[in-house]
């Protein structure tokens, strides 16, 4: 695992998990892959630059050539790349479709034929379905609701393909919702935020009664490490442990915490097949060792904090993000973050 290659890693998950890998004695170098799209930017790595194991590559994973030439540089691969929003996938499934699965072909093929010793699949609790009650475990049905989750359950599928068919170690995770610093104010957590700093209002979907499950994005993270060096090939790890909370119980956290009050929240119809609960089983990461650390309470206000300290990290995407917003959705919908 020396050398590591990242995809998406100038990304919000993916960044943080550079940060914290950079910081391994084993590791001798890092390798970031990324298109640097709307939700990618070099400032997520920020002092990472400093570290002299770390090198960028600006490129997409669909560039077959180059693909190639950094497989074959790298010992591991940890692929974060990835079209991420629900929203967006409405309007543009077919990008969707086009990154996120044949990308990952194009990953996973290079994998193989270079032999790398581990390749890991990083994707999302939205590929189980919604669920009434219970919790998916790894071996549960895939039952995407959009075409977001739908090209994330196919990339799986197409990366667990070659461990069956030839051998290549790759391992799954699949997190719960992710939230922390420099995350794109597209999601929920952000978007609120940063209206709310504004003294803007915010518009919950429905009656607000959305279960998600909040992973602080560095228990995320250390999951997807332990992953990388004691996974199983082949096999699914569910990373979950944060805290279950309605999308209304979430508004009301963000509210006290910023000083707002009720009387700028206003409720608009449903969004597209916007699934009810999400809910993973995570103790067969737990039997690796896993356990995530971070309260939800402290790690909201952190966040909360960041977005207050660094408006001049998101007021310019706040504009670029209604600029090129899907048609059919508005800049104040409270759309269900995604992981990758």
């Amino acid at each position: 695992m020396n050398k590591l290659l990242v995809t998406g890693g100038a990304g919000f998950i993916g960044s943080h998990f550079v940060r914290r890998i950079l910081d391994a004695d084993d590791v001798e170098k890092v390798t970031v892959l990324d298109a640097l799209t709307y939700a990618g930017h070099t400032a997520n790595l920020g002092q990472a630059f400093l570290n002299p194991k770390l090198h960028f590559v600006e490129g997409n994973i669909c560039d077959v050539k180059l693909v190639e030439t950094l497989v074959r540089q790298h010992t591991a691969v940890v692929h974060f790349a990835a079209e991420s929003h629900v929203d967006r996938s409405f309007s543009t499934a077919g990008t969707f479709l086009t990154t996120n699965v044949h990308g990952t072909q194009i990953l996973a093929d290079a994998a193989m034929r270079h032999g790398v010793d581990r390749f890991v699949h990083v994707s999302t609790d939205e590929v189980y379905g919604p669920l009434p009650v219970g919790a998916a475990t790894e071996d549960y049905p895939l039952r995407p609701t959009v075409p977001y989750a739908a090209s994330k359950a196919a990339s799986d599928l197409v990366a667990l393909s070659y461990w069956h068919t030839y051998g290549a170690p790759v391992c799954v995770t699949r997190s719960s919702n992710n939230y922390g610093p420099c995350q794109h104010p597209e999601k929920i957590i952000p978007l609120f935020v940063t209206r709310l700093l504004r003294g803007e209002p915010v518009t919950l979907h429905d009656r607000g009664q959305h279960v998600r499950n909040w992973l602080h994005v560095e228990d995320n993270c250390a999951g997807i490490e332990l992953v990388l060096r004691q996974g199983t090939p082949g096999e699914v790890y569910n990373i979950g442990g944060g805290t279950d909370m309605s999308s209304r119980e979430l508004t009301s956290e963000l509210l006290r915490i910023c000083g707002a009050g009720w009387d700028q929240v206003t409720y608009i119809p449903d969004r597209l097949s916007n699934d009810l609960r999400y809910a993973m089983d995570w103790s067969k990461l737990a039997a690796l060792g896993y356990r995530p650390t971070h309260d939800f309470a402290a790690g909201l206000v952190e966040t909360a904090t960041w977005y207050s300290r660094n408006r001049d990290r998101w007021a310019p995407l706040t504009r670029s993000a209604s600029a090129t917003r899907p048609c059919g959705t508005t800049p104040d919908t409270a759309s269900e973050p995604q992981h990758v």
